[in-house]
């Protein structure tokens, strides 16, 4: 029975990753600012018959998809945090290339010939792997937008001085600066063209990039635009503020360096040695899945590196 299960089960996993990377993939060409303007005005839809068509073919997949994702809603947005590493795949897509690594990582152990019990563990590390990837874009890109946003300010302050509007030095931004920061601003320039006030757009902006400056930006033309003042001096000092802060945030990451290192090979060294031993004697390390003590001493083993890990990530994590 197991040999006929294991097959199915593999062929099912390989098809879900195949064809969830297959369906992230498609329309990846499309313009982002038609799919905008598309969304906004509902041109591209269809009417008539061909609607009704294209609901009896495709609104299952669609309901379904759309029921997934207000149901991880309720727990995490995976739709912003999609959106935050600039990636076009839907919910739906993830969760089935992740179900498909997952379940791939489930079959892996048992074929290996490793113990029942290992399964579960491999499917839920591997199933992570896409999320993991996700975070790393997100963390990248959003580190990359808190780059250039003291160039932003300066460039809108100049912008200010020279005697364009606040809309002009966003269009301004858009123009001249590249991803991630010229695409926020070209977002929050377009939102204003189609009518939506300056404050909501900036507003907007601040939800998509969760960026402790921006918001400070975001703050500062609301009020200024209540209150009024030199918008053009408040942000210059709040782009000197910035630069300090980020280098700041560079010196500590220069001093805490040897720390990072040092906690990659303590964390790193375990589990190479483990694959090193078992390419060399497989028999010597199936004794620790295989014997009740070795079982004790590798739950122990994952234990104590979780736990190091967390302090050194305590240790080297310094707010700025």
């Amino acid at each position: 029975m197991l040999s006929i299960v294991i097959p199915i089960v593999v062929f099912v996993g390989i098809a879900a990753l195949v064809g969830g990377v297959a369906l992230s993939f498609r329309g990846a060409g499309s313009e982002e600012a038609e799919m905008r303007l598309d969304a906004l005005t509902g041109a591209g839809q269809p009417h008539g018959k061909e609607a009704e068509q294209n609901t009896g073919l495709l609104s299952g997949f669609q309901d379904e998809g759309n029921a997934l994702e207000a149901y991880i809603m309720q727990f995490f947005n995976l739709r912003l945090f999609l959106d935050q590493a600039d990636m076009s795949m839907s919910v739906a897509n993830l969760v089935m290339i992740c179900g498909g690594i997952g379940a791939a990582g489930g079959i892996l152990p048992i074929l290996l010939g490793a113990p029942i019990w290992i399964a579960p563990i491999t499917a839920l590390l591997l199933a992570g792997i896409p999320i993991l990837v996700v975070h790393f874009k997100r963390k990248s890109r959003l580190n990359k937008f808190g780059k250039q946003l003291p160039d932003a300010l300066e460039l809108i302050s100049r912008a200010l001085r020279a005697g364009h509007s606040l809309g002009a030095g966003f269009r301004l931004v858009s123009e001249e600066m590249d991803d991630p920061i010229g695409r926020e601003f070209q977002k929050v320039f377009e939102a204003q063209n189609l009518g939506v006030s300056l404050e909501d757009a900036i507003t907007d902006m601040t939800e998509r990039v969760p960026n402790l400056d921006l918001k400070f930006f975001g703050t500062a033309i609301i009020l200024q635009r209540q209150t009024g003042g030199d918008l053009a001096e408040i942000l210059d000092k709040i782009g000197r503020l910035v630069r300090q802060r980020l280098e700041l945030f560079g010196t500590i990451q220069a001093l805490t360096g040897e720390g990072r290192i040092s906690g990659i090979v303590l964390l790193g060294l375990p589990p190479a040695l483990f694959v090193a031993l078992w390419r060399l004697n497989p028999g010597y390390v199936m004794t620790l899945f295989t014997d009740p003590l070795g079982n004790k001493m590798l739950a122990g083993a994952i234990l104590m590196q979780l736990i190091g890990a967390y302090v050194i990530q305590k240790i080297i994590d310094i707010k700025v």
